[in-house]
């Protein structure tokens, strides 16, 4: 089984929930008490054993690239004040041989078209699609670490999945489940509550396989006016070429004020005890 290490960071988006405060700075930036947010999402990515991150960008997002490039600068005036605990820390923001690779899509027309941006860096191996915006607390090393795993045993596109009870799970991709434990038979995006297939909800977290590209590029726009990588994903599912994983923690919604704040409080909490 061919191993997966590249992982790619759709981080296009404008962030327009957090206005002013994403005027000038990318939301993948914003602080979970004294961490980036992409910065979890890259931390989970290379315990899974990646080696090579993709960011899919867009305008005004140069301040990504730069959190994870050196800057000897700040390591020198840190270590000229005694402060080499610090000087450290941002020197291994990435450990040694994890390559960045940034990619921008000119005009923003969906997840499905965010990902099929990055398909020349990917080439033609298994992959990690990782979304800051879903951050997520696990015990052990990390829901992308699940995925892999998975996929490692079938070789077929996995979800992370979480259950969503009520009017909520009209907010996400919806799995109709297939007739094998985590086997999924279709995709549904963003369902009426009362036609959803099931209360298994698509998160921010997928191994998907190449040929997804192809799909891609033949899938018409969908919900939103969007070409949207769940339509895509339900062409795999159709072909039984996709399986679910049951999420093993928690997940915060920091694409919404609310859930932002609170996975500070959950963080916060977590540091104070």
């Amino acid at each position: 089984m061919q191993k997966i290490r590249k992982a790619v960071f759709p981080v296009a988006g404008f962030g327009t929930r957090f206005l002013p405060a994403t005027k000038a700075m990318p939301k993948e930036l914003m602080p979970i008490v004294d961490k980036p947010l992409i910065q979890y999402s890259v931390e989970e990515a290379i315990a899974a054993g990646i080696d090579t991150l993709i960011f899919v960008t867009g305008r005004n997002k140069r301040a990504i690239e730069d959190h994870f490039d050196n800057n000897q600068e700040l390591e020198m005036a840190l270590r000229a004040k005694g402060k080499d605990d610090q000087a450290e820390m941002v020197k291994n923001i990435l450990p040694r041989g994890v390559e960045c690779i940034f990619v921008r899509q000119p005009e923003q027309l969906g997840l499905g078209h965010a990902v099929l941006c990055a398909e020349r860096a990917v080439g033609n191996d298994p992959f990690v699609v990782v979304l800051a915006d879903d951050f997520l607390i696990h015990d052990g090393d990390g829901t992308t670490a699940d995925l892999v795993r998975s996929f490692e045993k079938s070789g077929k596109t996995q979800l992370s999945v979480m259950k969503v009870n009520g009017p909520d799970i009209s907010k996400y991709g919806v799995v109709l489940p297939g007739n094998e434990p985590g086997a999924v038979a279709g995709l549904v995006e963003k369902p009426d509550m009362d036609k959803a297939p099931s209360n298994l909800a698509n998160i921010g977290r997928y191994v998907l396989t190449p040929d997804i590209f192809d799909i891609i590029r033949n899938q018409p726009f969908g919900t939103g006016g969007e070409i949207q990588l769940a339509d895509a994903i339900n062409v795999q599912a159709c072909n039984n070429e996709v399986e679910a994983v049951i999420l093993d923690g928690l997940r915060f919604d920091c694409g919404s004020v609310q859930g932002y704040l609170d996975a500070i409080m959950h963080v916060a909490g977590y540091r104070k005890n």
